[in-house]
């Protein structure tokens, strides 16, 4: 099978890679996992948070951005004592902030998910083809970051923004000889969109 060469021979990261990266997904709480880790990678290899990913599951409550927003003070300090998560004070506290944006948002727009999908860039993006570097951020993941932060979220710069969109398929940057591109792109072309 032909892959992007990110997706290296470990098997964590080659499953990621085939069966996740790229694949549209509108499910609010996958999507609020899916941001929360970008920005705990920040810093570290991604492989080392899928590693992870488990118990982070488990500690933030499967991302239920509503079970998320009830966490206090007492869990940031039971967090930092837990070595099966990325152990960052900041990072911690930033998700239980961002899952009450999230409730914001699900209170005024109805849908994360909708929120989420109207930054998806209008123009079709070319396949990247093998030796082409993919881009740290684009103009739509500049402006996603930059109404994030609007209102109200952090660790979202525009780089974890357009991790988060190649993540969950909101651009396909799966390379021209990959085998998992068409794939990719048939899921999106099916996709019906959620509305704002």
């Amino acid at each position: 099978m032909q892959r992007c060469a990110w997706a290296g021979t470990d098997a964590v990261n080659v499953r990621y890679h085939d069966e996740e990266w790229g694949r549209p997904v509108t499910d609010d709480h996958r999507l609020f996992e899916k941001l929360c880790l970008e920005g705990f990678q920040s810093g570290l290899s991604w492989l080392t948070i899928l590693k992870k990913r488990d118990q982070f599951r488990k500690q933030f409550k499967d991302f239920d951005p509503k079970a998320v927003a009830r966490m206090n003070d007492a869990d940031v300090e039971r967090l930092m004592l837990d070595p099966g998560i990325v152990r960052h004070r900041g990072k911690i506290v930033s998700v239980i902030n961002n899952a009450v944006r999230v409730g914001e948002i699900l209170s005024n727009v109805g849908s994360f998910s909708a929120y989420v999908w109207s930054f998806e860039p209008k123009a079709r993006l070319t396949a990247p083809v093998e030796g082409e570097m993919l881009p740290a951020q684009t103009e739509a993941s500049v402006a996603f970051s930059k109404d994030l932060r609007k209102r109200g979220f952090s660790f979202v710069g525009p780089t974890t923004c357009y991790a988060f969109m190649q993540s969950m398929g909101l651009v396909n940057d799966h390379y021209a000889h990959c085998d998992c591109r068409g794939p990719c792109e048939a899921e999106r072309a099916a996709l019906k969109r959620p509305a704002l």
